[in-house]
């Protein structure tokens, strides 16, 4: 129960079947230790998506999604110490978690062996108050989960980097991606697009897997250095054993087995794309050359700083259409049918 209450206007789902329509809701004032944003911008993430529609089978209603949110901080709370009124500031996808587990304090709190909590669909830590994103006004976040936006970065731009740049960072650096290292990004999409700059910037030679020729010439833009087209006949089969990592950013079903055939001997493909449905793969696409699958989350609040500052080293942004909040049905849709390039950033000062 939130006892002093900021009335905030927002949108959400009221079940799977319902499109996003204007609800309030409430966030607590700033407690000692917490951060009071005025949100600006918010990402379109396809998990919010899957949440909205409960695809995942763990959706909570009513729901205001969004996790990819960059503001301005309105008021902070008497013992923080990092922030002040106007810093310009992001919130990704978590907003709390138990701070004293093993991973906790090796600064993962993704893996929280208790549980993170998420930034929408979720439960805070009293059991009882419910989370909702940054489709709103303002939200509320304790200083540990809040990060500094660079001042060379916009903050339209920015907002994507909470979950597609971190979600695509953090596997390349635990990877080593860099120097003399091939990398392949499946998906050319809002986190595909992220992990070809982020690789690039690294210094590792970058080709992208694609269904067809449409992307190419962004892909080259962005700095890729080669161009799979699955659908053609034969570039699988060229393809194959090229590459020591693999970033799957595919949220649809796809042929797991083609893409690890692409990969060395002892290659890794990581999974950060999150299909509703179950993927197949065979023993022994896998056994024969040592290869690996994995999957990997977000990444820390530690890191996350740090890919913003790599972000803001190296010029890197998301590349966005900014959309009015009452344009985000259609923009789901549309994110379905890959009709953006190459992320929907909602403008937050529509919701007034």
């Amino acid at each position: 129960m939130i006892k002093t209450a900021i009335k905030t206007k927002a949108y959400a789902a009221q079940g799977p079947k319902d499109e996003l329509k204007p609800f309030e809701i409430q966030r607590r004032e700033p407690g000692p230790h917490d951060v009071l944003i005025n949100i600006k911008f918010c990402g379109v993430c396809h998990s919010d998506v899957h949440q909205a529609r409960d695809e995942w089978a763990n959706s909570k209603f009513p729901m205001v999604p969004g996790h990819e949110i960059a503001g301005v901080v309105e008021k902070v709370g008497e013992k923080v110490t990092r922030f002040k009124a106007g810093d310009h500031v992001g919130v990704g996808c978590m907003v709390d978690s138990c701070s004293s587990c093993g991973s906790c304090k090796e600064g993962l709190e993704q893996y929280c062996e208790k549980r993170p909590v998420l930034t929408y669909n979720d439960i805070e830590l009293d059991e009882t108050t419910p989370t909702y994103g940054g489709y709103s006004e303002r939200v509320t976040v304790s200083e540990r989960f809040v990060v500094r936006i660079p001042d060379n970065i916009p903050l339209d731009k920015a907002a994507p980097l909470l979950c597609a740049g971190i979600t695509t960072y953090s596997p390349l650096v635990h990877w080593n991606a860099g120097p003399g290292k091939s990398v392949a990004v499946a998906g050319l999409g809002g986190l595909g697009h992220m992990a070809v700059k982020l690789a690039n910037a690294m210094g590792a030679k970058v080709t992208v897997i694609s269904r067809s020729n449409s992307k190419k010439a962004d892909a080259e833009k962005m700095g890729a250095k080669g161009y799979i087209a699955t659908a053609e006949a034969g570039a699988v089969e060229k393809a194959q054993e090229q590459f020591d990592l693999i970033i799957n950013t595919v949220s649809s079903a796809a042929d797991m087995n083609a893409y690890l055939g692409m990969l060395k001997r002892d290659g890794v493909m990581v999974l950060v794309g999150a299909p509703s449905e179950d993927l197949p793969v065979n023993a022994f696409s896998l056994i024969p050359k040592r290869k690996s699958l994995s999957g990997s989350t977000i990444g820390g609040i530690r890191e996350t700083q740090e890919m913003l500052d790599f972000c803001s080293k190296h010029n890197i942004t998301a590349d966005i259409e900014v959309i009015p909040i009452n344009k985000i049905n259609e923009a789901y849709e549309r994110m379905l049918k890959s009709d953006v390039r190459y992320r929907f950033v909602i403008d937050i000062a529509s919701l007034g």
